[in-house]
């Protein structure tokens, strides 16, 4: 791969202003340019110079530092703040020598899976989620919103949450149904049926009339601003399963940007310990995480790993696990295509739906006519045996009996060992894009007004990283495979890896979410056409996601949403200058 050199850097700026691709830069450049660019006078720092802050790039500026040009850090950050920045390598994947890989993993992502078996590609379904991981993170980003749920929209990142309700205060909580599968698969090769017909969704985007909070729609200088918010319903004739569920609730969670993980995976956990133990003396967290009178860990913030051993939770906005090579990005890659590997050796189904399946006579009789099918069995006169199809199609759908080695067929996994270790190279590669113009006195104004009203005591700015000696799967580490790491990298990701409730209309289903990293987030029209934020998309643009966590006085965020209603609009406009450049 051809890197820039800090000599033909600046030669080549316009090419890179014209929104062509390019992969990581040396991070040499921000010391070059320090020693290269003349001093510059406390006016010059705070000057605005749109298009051309790379003169400042590696120095610190007005109240930013110079290292916060890069927020991921020399090994975790990509000088590429450009269309398809998101889908750059860090340079520790370089320096590992795993760029081949790292180019491998990415293929995976990208491409479409079949029914046909193929070296990489074969085995999607019988179920599934989507074809392809990136349908669900269009530029590698946060999802889209969209106004009707489609699985075959590139760029929904959708998942359903389909739940039994309890009585708590805003109908968010209660426990997932077991009729389908986590993730709800909406879609199914022939002949089966999808576990949720798509038909029998309706999405719709309402809007919101008056905050419960008592905050007007209007800001003091009489700028307004407006929100919205899904509502969703299933029909129960949706459900292709035995028994259909019942009792039911329902909310969306978008996908998030996959850049950058592999440094959250570094930040040490007593790091995260600490900043539990600051952060639980002004609010409560969850109990299912933080025993607040013990002052440490619950017993259920551990996850156990594959191979027995416990970590604390880090990723998804519930917190459900704990590593990225056993987390949300690992687990897709079995769970959204359902393609089987060595550590995978289940469909990703349920028994209800299996046993609907060989219960429909449409799906059986597809296949007593089809004798190259895998549920395929023929009786002793040599024709389709209807009743042991019947008892295949139940005993290999169900999770809890289709192991690969079976009374009826031997499966192979579908992905090999290696293709999943390059995915993870790719996974935990992904850089995170350099800041953009710190240099400007509207972006400094936005820092120092984000600081003072309260916003960083849950999106915290900085973390250093520990020696990053990474858990791995034993199909990666057994074979001696490796992974790009991180060492001791001081990051800005703008997180405190906490859960906190907002208390939003329609909220997040079980009322916690973890706070969403910031970095990079200003790229996201360029790489993905749209700026939706939050769990769901429901803000179409900064301000919206600002003003949601005020819908409610009991939200975490309440105080530091008001102190930002009240703000001058010039301030309100620096913050959102701020957010869209770090």
């Amino acid at each position: 791969m051809q890197l820039f050199s800090a000599k033909n850097y600046i030669t080549n700026m316009n090419i890179i202003m014209m929104g062509l691709k390019n992969t990581n830069y040396l991070f040499a450049l921000g010391a070059f340019l320090c020693l290269s660019v003349s001093s510059c006078s406390d006016d010059d720092t705070t000057v605005s110079t749109e298009g051309d802050d790379y003169k400042y790039v590696g120095q610190q500026v007005g109240n930013f530092s110079a290292e916060e040009w890069y927020p991921g850090g020399e090994l975790g950050t990509t000088e590429n703040t450009t269309a398809a920045c998101y889908e750059d390598e860090t340079p520790a994947v370089n320096n590992a020598g795993l760029y081949d890989e790292f180019k491998r993993g990415e293929l995976l992502f990208e491409h479409d899976f079949t029914e046909t078996s193929t070296a990489s590609f074969g085995g999607l379904g019988p179920a599934y989620v989507r074809t392809s991981c990136i349908d669900c993170h269009p530029g590698y980003g946060h999802g889209k919103r969209v106004n009707s749920y489609t699985a075959d929209f590139r760029g929904n990142g959708y998942l359903l949450v389909i739940y039994h309700p309890t009585d708590g205060a805003n109908g968010d909580d209660g426990s997932y149904i077991s009729e389908v599968t986590g993730m709800p698969q909406t879609k199914a090769v022939s002949p089966f049926l999808p576990p949720v017909d798509e038909s029998g969704i309706h999405l719709s985007w309402e809007k919101v009339t008056s905050m419960e909070s008592g905050l007007s729609m209007t800001f003091p200088d009489g700028e307004t601003y407006e929100l919205i918010y899904p509502e969703l319903y299933i029909d129960e004739d949706a459900f292709n399963t035995n028994p259909k569920p019942t009792n039911l609730a329902f909310r969306l969670e978008s996908t998030i940007g996959l850049y950058g993980n592999g440094l959250l995976d570094a930040i040490p956990e007593d790091s995260i310990k600490a900043q539990y133990q600051k952060e639980a003396q002004y609010v409560t967290l969850n109990p299912s995480m933080w025993d607040a009178d013990a002052n440490d860990w619950a017993s259920s913030a551990y996850y156990t790993l594959a191979d027995g051993t416990k970590m604390i939770k880090r990723y998804t906005y519930a917190l459900t696990r704990a590593s990225l090579q056993d987390g949300a990005g690992a687990n897709a890659m079995w769970n959204i295509p359902n393609v089987s590997r060595s550590d995978r050796k289940y469909l990703y189904s349920t028994s209800a739906w299996a046993l609907a399946m060989s219960e429909n006579e449409s799906v059986i009789n597809a296949i007593a006519s089809d004798p190259t099918s895998p549920y395929y069995v023929a009786g002793s006169d040599g024709n389709a045996d209807k009743d042991a199809i019947k008892e295949c199609v139940k005993t290999l759908l169900d999770p809890n009996t289709n192991q690969f080695d079976n009374d009826y067929h031997n499966f192979s996994p579908e992905m090999s060992d290696n293709n999943f270790w390059q995915y993870m190279v790719w996974h935990r590669g992904l850089a995170v894009p350099r800041a953009r113009d710190l240099n400007s006195s509207v972006v400094q104004r936005g820092k120092e007004v984000f600081m003072e009203i309260g916003c960083a005591d849950c999106h915290r700015p900085k973390w250093v990283t520990g020696s990053d000696d990474y858990w791995a799967p034993s199909i990666i580490k057994d074979a001696g495979r490796i992974l790009p790491t991180y060492p001791y990298q001081t990051i800005y990701p703008y997180t405190d890896m906490v859960q906190h409730r907002l208390y939003m209309k329609n909220g997040i289903h079980g009322s916690w979410c973890r706070t969403t990293p910031l970095w990079g987030r200003g790229l996201s029209m360029v790489n993905t056409g749209a700026e939706d934020r939050l769990h769901d998309c429901r803000a179409r643009n900064e301000i919206e996601a600002i003003m949601w966590h005020g819908y409610s006085k009991n939200s975490d965020a309440y105080y530091a949403t008001e102190n930002f209603y009240n703000l001058s609009k010039s301030d309100r406009d620096a913050v959102v200058k701020f957010l869209q450049s770090i």
